[in-house]
């Protein structure tokens, strides 16, 4: 194959499944094939045939999968010391998953070999050689993961060769060297993988490394550039420790920055789409500040950055963020101007003059607000609601006279109930509804709700889908001001964000819920001018 193309291994299906939290049904592990073979990935190591009974059913499943380009891998270690590879119970079990690849493990650092295997450094490599080639004459493409390589070469680099040229003889199509405990350096990693290349030629070295230093994208890319033509990795940095190198960093340094091909640059710009997808099986939150993928990666909050890539998109963005799925977005706060102001406001389909006095009021406005503790990065309808009012374009469509807010608990073994009295103004007829809950924000949302839903139907579509409190003066004690986010889902999948903040946990939370309906009545009444 070409020294400029690199195939891309992917290991979240097993390696990523030891990382502390991560675990995927069966369901879920052959979703995130189907996923991964869409986007282009070469190999999907599904597992460890025999480890479990839910890898041996994802084998059995994945099989019945229409895979277009993607070959499944079988994980498993070298016979053990003393008996044939025919004898070996892991080994066969690993043809017994009939996957076209199988891809085994075997020891290159004498430590292991002496004082974990006890057994001697000759038999070591005999139990790699006959294992690759017992699994080669069984018709399996092999690759083979040599364990700790980089820490066992630094110890004896002959014999952490021997252990490769051990794999070579049996059949290995390609020989991964792994940073196990992820603690090599880059330059370490450049001059070893080169003298590993330059012994056995290109095109056959694969990199397999951890993030224990925080370098695992960094020597991933450092043993490509040194000669590797295969690189394995998980979605999003899964893994044990601290994680495994991410391929969702590694593969667009690798495409955009360093001129690599890949199978899978056609899907580049769904990257983004591949890692959400991954997070949410994995019921994780996706990290916001990920490289390329984050919704924070082209995110501008200083006025003078957000002014600078809006004009020339480059002089603050590294790519495109198009081209991994991304967007560019301007943050509110108070560090912003007049241009970051002016262009989320574009960014949200409202024009804003430059020098109006509207905008000088909303700046203000913005400015008072944060300092009181509120927050508009990721509240863009209570933000929206904001340019309506400077603007005299938003209009009171109930007003409000008051609530009431009461917990209680009946006995030691009752539960907590909470009640929650509104009373509001719709056109000359006051409304005043009362609803019950298990806790204070809930009831709160429903009796506001029964006020308003028999004279505007429409917010019977919206959903509170996720409420987060965060303390923002904590020495302050019980007296502290908080902040509320809610997030609230549209009838047609629009999520949008509303925030309250003040020294009451329930006040904060009725301006957060407030917004979201009267976001929803104004966002609707815009639509249906617009025709």
């Amino acid at each position: 194959m070409s020294t400029n193309r690199i195939l891309i291994y992917d290991t979240t299906l097993r390696d990523g499944t030891q990382g502390e939290g991560i675990s995927f049904s069966v369901a879920d592990k052959l979703r995130i094939a189907e996923k991964l073979d869409h986007f282009g990935v070469d190999y999907i190591e599904g597992g460890w045939p025999g480890s479990n009974p839910r890898d041996m059913a994802f084998f059995h499943e994945v099989k019945h999968l229409k895979l277009k380009h993607a070959k499944i891998a079988a994980f498993g270690s070298t016979r053990r010391a003393g008996i044939r590879a025919a004898d070996d119970s892991q080994l066969k079990l690993l043809l017994e998953a009939e996957t076209p690849v199988v891809t085994i493990f075997g020891k290159t650092w004498l430590l292991h070999v002496t004082e974990v295997l006890r057994t001697t450094p000759e038999e070591n490599l005999a139990m790699i050689e006959e294992s690759v080639r017992f699994l080669r004459e069984a018709g399996r493409e092999v690759i083979y993961d040599a364990e700790h390589f980089f820490d066992g070469y630094k110890d004896n680099p002959a014999y952490a060769l021997q252990t490769l040229e051990a794999a070579q003889r049996g059949g290995a199509v390609n020989l991964t060297l792994c940073d196990t405990n992820g603690g090599t350096m880059v330059d370490e990693v450049k001059t070893i993988v080169a003298a590993v290349v330059a012994k056995f030629g290109p095109g056959k070295i694969g990199m397999h490394c951890h993030n224990d230093c925080g370098l695992g994208v960094a020597v991933s890319l450092a043993g490509v550039q040194a000669g590797a033509v295969l690189v394995q990795g998980t979605a999003n940095g899964f893994g044990e420790r601290t994680g495994n190198a991410n391929l969702v960093s590694i593969v667009p340094n690798l495409l955009l920055k360093l001129g690599y091909e890949a199978h899978c640059r056609p899907q580049l710009p769904n990257l983004r789409q591949l890692s959400l997808f991954v997070d949410e099986l994995a019921n994780r939150n996706p990290d916001t500040h990920a490289p390329f993928v984050g919704a924070s990666a082209f995110a501008h909050k200083g006025g003078v950055h957000a002014n600078a890539a809006h004009k020339v998109a480059r002089s603050y963005e590294h790519i495109d963020p198009v081209l991994v799925g991304n967007r560019q977005r301007v943050l509110i706060s108070d560090m912003s101007g007049r241009s970051s102001v002016v262009m989320k406001a574009r960014e949200l389909g409202v024009e804003l003059e430059a020098n109006s006095p509207a905008l000088k009021e909303l700046i203000d406005e913005i400015k008072k607000l944060e300092y009181q503790g509120y927050e508009y990065e990721a509240a863009d309808a209570s933000f929206q609601l904001l340019i309506a009012k400077a603007l005299e374009k938003h209009r009171e469509f109930f007003g409000f006279e008051g609530y009431r807010v009461i917990v209680e608990r009946r006995g030691p073994n009752e539960p907590v109930i909470s009640e929650a009295t509104v009373k509001l103004r719709i056109g000359d007829e006051v409304r005043h509804t009362v609803a019950e809950s298990d806790g204070p924000v809930g009831a709160l949302d429903k009796a506001l709700r029964l006020a308003l839903e028999p004279v505007f139907p429409q917010l019977k579509e919206i959903l509170l889908r996720d409420y987060k409190v965060r303390i923002l003066e904590s020495q302050q004690g019980a007296g502290a001001r908080v902040r509320v986010l809610v997030e609230t889902a549209n009838g047609d999948d629009e999520l949008f964000g509303t925030v309250g903040a003040g020294e009451n946990i329930i006040e904060a939370s009725w301006q957060a819920l407030k917004d979201a309906l009267e976001f929803k009545l104004l966002r609707d009444e815009q639509r249906k001018a617009k025709g």
